[in-house]
């Protein structure tokens, strides 16, 4: 049979998501002991304490979870001054961003974006039959001038990445400001912001513009600073008349019970979280000096992760690093050709990275 006649056209053009390599892969394919991998920006304290003896102590499986997450879903949007209404929950931010695409993109609609950015924005708008308009960034950050520029009167949404992935930059809030000020009202602007926690004083707060621009949803998850990437939780929030129409898409029961204990849990976490912190700015303390030392060129990060210029190709210099024991990330998958994509780890994977970049660069000599 003919597969292709059933298929939609969206679907079949589509390549699948190619994940990261595991630590198993790793180890197979060169024969290797001992795998650290920086390749996915996971927390490399592992996973707040308080959360995972909340996932231990579950033991009501067998019950399907209350569907409104009404307490987990208050505490989210408390610190911002918001309420319930304002808070969208999922599986992973992922999950949020499809459920999003599927209320407000339509066949024909455009959807600005930057390039690269986070990959997920562009396949979704071709899913469900939307342009992707792509504007390149501007030494390694996004473009507001010309993303705002790129906007018709086809376009139904703008995403800005912030800090973008996969270069780890952030915009300037003022430059935000006015570019958010200047979109039209009826175009649906959404922020990104998985990586929020990690983001330096005065940098954009989300949740600001879903008060000032009721067209504005903010992106967030718990992947990455509570260290909850395997139970899958993210969430959105934005004006509630808004979300009631992404309410109705939604997938019922998309917030397992696991997830969602480990995710209110983890809030409470002080502790896990401020180490989690006080690791990350370490890590770029040491890093920053050292790749200049080796002449690589590195974004200024305000995330958990590098894009580090490497000499030759990325994917010549991913494979180099995994023989080493290191996974990364090759920039050639990324949009983002002569670099890697690092995760900042602990103190000693830190200098595992610079001792293997050190290498890479004294063969390049």
């Amino acid at each position: 049979m003919d597969y292709g006649k059933v298929v939609r056209p969206q679907v079949a053009s589509m390549n699948p998501y190619t994940p990261g390599t595991t630590v198993s892969q790793a180890k197979t394919k060169y024969g290797l002991s001992s795998v650290v991998k920086l390749s996915s920006n996971e927390n490399p304290l592992g996973t707040s304490p308080l959360a995972a003896a909340a996932v231990a102590a579950v033991d009501d499986l067998n019950i399907y979870v209350d569907d409104d997450h009404l307490e987990l879903r208050r505490r989210l949007a408390e610190p911002y001054g918001l309420g319930v209404e304002h808070v969208l929950v999922g599986h992973g931010s992922n999950d949020v961003v499809r459920t999003l695409f599927s209320a407000f993109v339509a066949p024909g609609d455009e959807v600005v974006v930057a390039d690269p950015t986070f990959s997920l924005f562009p396949k979704d708008a071709v899913l469900f039959g939307g342009v992707p308009v792509k504007v390149p960034l501007r030494d390694g950050v996004h473009d507001l001038d010309a993303m705002r520029a790129a906007v018709t009167a086809r376009t139904r949404m703008v995403v800005v990445v912030d800090p973008n992935n996969p270069t780890s930059t952030r915009v300037e809030r003022d430059a935000f400001a006015r570019f958010a000020q200047a979109l039209p009202d009826g175009v649906i602007l959404m922020l990104d912001q998985a990586y929020r926690e990690y983001m330096p004083p005065g940098s954009v707060e989300g949740t600001d513009w879903v008060k000032e621009r009721p067209a504005t949803i903010v992106l967030r998850t718990h992947s990455k600073l509570y260290g909850l990437a395997a139970l899958r939780f993210g969430y959105a929030l934005g004006d509630p008349e808004l979300l009631s129409y992404a309410q109705r898409v939604r997938i019922p029961f998309g917030v397992s019970r696991p997830a969602e204990v480990a995710a209110l849990a983890a809030l409470d976490d002080h502790d896990f979280v401020r180490r989690s912190l006080d690791t990350n700015e370490a890590g770029k303390a040491m890093l920053y000096p050292a790749l200049a030392d080796l002449g690589l060129h590195v974004y200024a990060s305000a995330a958990n992760f590098l894009a580090v210029a490497v000499p030759g190709t990325a994917n010549d210099a991913y494979e180099a690093m995994l023989r080493r024991g290191i996974v990364t990330r090759s920039g050639d998958a990324l949009g983002m050709p002569g670099r890697l994509r690092i995760t900042i780890g602990t103190a000693e994977q830190n200098a595992l990275v610079v001792a293997a970049l050190r290498s890479l660069v004294a063969a390049a000599a």
